[in-house]
């Protein structure tokens, strides 16, 4: 059993479709419990882009330490604890504060978005740093940044469009490889 429950939580193909879907469900309990508030419709939308981009990236990062933490226990750790958790801490914890910030936005406080704007831009950067076949994960990011800086109501508008639709791109894609059965060691050509 707790073999099998190791192997779940090792396999890297069900991590980002559960993030997608952990997302999902955050945006639509949160745009539920705000739908009648008199915050303005831009900074929920805001806020919502940001906690969805906070749960995708905040659950990869938690998997991530999971799977470092279970290979650890097994022996089969094929890097150092000593980088891979830093690694996974220096996503984790700003999309989770990504998350708190999101909230704290509906105050339509100045601090807060500057911290949005660090914490998205951080978030890129560290991915793409860790590679390039992460550019798409960064995306949302930028898109983050593009709607919080942006001043025309069709470009915003459009914004999200693009957002929803990289989202669901991203989704089609996760079922596709969790589908597959591949490693992400073999996507990256790495096996």
């Amino acid at each position: 059993m707790i073999t099998q429950i190791s192997t779940l939580f090792l396999d890297e193909s069900k991590w980002f479709t559960t993030a997608l879907g952990v997302a999902c469900i955050a945006v639509v309990v949160w745009a539920s419990r705000l739908r009648r508030s008199e915050v303005p419709r831009q900074l929920k939308v805001l806020a919502a882009m940001n906690l969805a981009y906070a749960c995708v990236i905040g659950t990869m990062a938690f998997g991530h330490i999971l799977a470092v933490t279970i290979k650890l226990a097994q022996g089969t750790l094929g890097g150092s604890p000593l980088l891979l958790y830093p690694l996974g801490l220096a996503l984790g914890v700003p999309a989770w504060w990504l998350a708190v910030s999101a909230r704290k936005l509906l105050r339509n406080d100045v601090a807060t978005r500057r911290t949005l704007l660090f914490l998205n831009a951080w978030l890129a950067v560290c991915l793409i740093a860790l590679g390039l076949t992460n550019l798409v994960l960064a995306i949302p990011a930028a898109l983050n940044i593009a709607y919080q800086r942006h001043s025309k109501r069709a470009l915003g508008l459009s914004i999200v469009i693009v957002t929803i639709a990289v989202y669901l791109f991203l989704f089609v894609g996760s079922l596709i490889f969790l589908a597959s059965g591949g490693s992400f060691e073999e996507f990256r050509g790495i096996d």
